[in-house]
């Protein structure tokens, strides 16, 4: 975490210490109006202070996320259901068969193997009636998972097909990452929506409250960009200048939230309806997100599984 303010220097041979709550964290660097400190493992949600040799600051406000799952390999959005289990893949490098792909993770937070003969397991998105859908990049082919955990091969033939979304008629839209959005049916009929530029990872796919369909993915370019595509399938640039833009989510209000970085630092970028951005959440490897009615953020990194009480305005809007 980087701390700005004034007064931080200290003579003596002392240094600014930073409380979270009342758990010191390391400084790692200390300047006059700027420190970096670690946030120390047992903090929790709270407040955080600076203290020196000549007093104390005031406390400010902080949300602390809680890792709930780690020995993961999540490349996108982990998937919520209706009761509140959460889906995240240990996806794996393209080819490696594992002996476990796809994980829940139940409300109280236990982990239990969902899913063993996926292959690459990339998107998540799951239907009206809870189930879940998996796209696997190795073969491009789309899996249906039930409830009880049972998968059939749903479709084929989706090139390499990563990040997943449903719209409001229950069609299933798929990014192939060499540069095509397809449009499936509820029937299964398979429609070329629109074309982009090949991604080097994978694309993610969300849809504004407006019904428009927001797609990022990341390219060799550090200032890429989301993409707005509107039903007719004409594509446009939403906003540029992040850095491997990867997860997105939306908000009632339209704001999009998108895993990436920006001005160099990682974290959830906020972008306005207007294109107005900030980043509103900082974490390191944070390549996912899921917004939750109960004011909740479920996050994944490139490797776990963290929850967030994240209270913003807008809150929220669920898949």
């Amino acid at each position: 975490m980087v701390i700005h303010g004034s007064g931080f220097e200290c003579g003596n041979n002392s240094r600014a210490r930073v409380l979270f709550g009342d758990v010191e964290g390391r400084v790692l660097i200390a300047a006059a109006q700027q420190l970096l400190t670690r946030v120390p493992e047992g903090a929790s949600s709270g407040t955080v202070r600076v203290a020196t040799a000549r007093g104390e600051s005031g406390p400010a406000a902080l949300r602390v996320g809680v890792q709930i799952a780690d020995n993961l390999h999540p490349v996108g959005n982990p998937a919520v259901d209706a009761e509140g289990n959460m889906y995240v893949t240990y996806s794996g490098q393209r080819g490696q068969q594992l002996a476990v792909s796809l994980y829940k993770i139940t409300s109280n937070y236990k982990v239990k193997p969902c899913v063993t003969e996926l292959m690459n397991p990339t998107g998540l998105a799951l239907d009206r009636s809870g189930a879940l859908y998996v796209s696997c990049r190795h073969d491009g082919t789309i899996y249906k998972v039930t409830p009880d955990g049972r998968s059939q091969l749903w479709l084929e033939g989706m090139g390499i097909a990563t990040g997943l979304a449903f719209d409001k008629d229950h069609n299933l839209f798929v990014g192939d990452r060499s540069g095509t959005i397809f449009k499936i049916s509820p029937d299964r009929q398979v429609f070329v929506f629109a074309t982009l530029e090949p991604s080097i990872a994978a694309y993610h796919l969300a849809f504004s409250p407006a019904g428009e369909l927001y797609v990022s993915g990341p390219t060799t370019s550090s200032f890429d960009h989301v993409c707005r595509i509107n039903s007719h399938g004409q594509v446009s640039v939403f906003y540029r200048g992040l850095g491997r833009p990867q997860g997105l989510a939306f908000d009632r209000q339209g704001h999009l939230y998108v895993a990436a970085s920006h001005h160099g630092q990682r974290g959830i970028v906020r972008i306005t309806p207007d294109g107005e951005a900030e980043l509103a959440l900082s974490g390191s490897g944070l390549v996912g997100l899921a917004l939750l009615p109960t004011r909740r953020a479920v996050l994944t990194t490139t490797d776990a599984l963290f929850t967030l009480d994240w209270d913003v305005e807008g809150w929220p809007l669920q898949n």
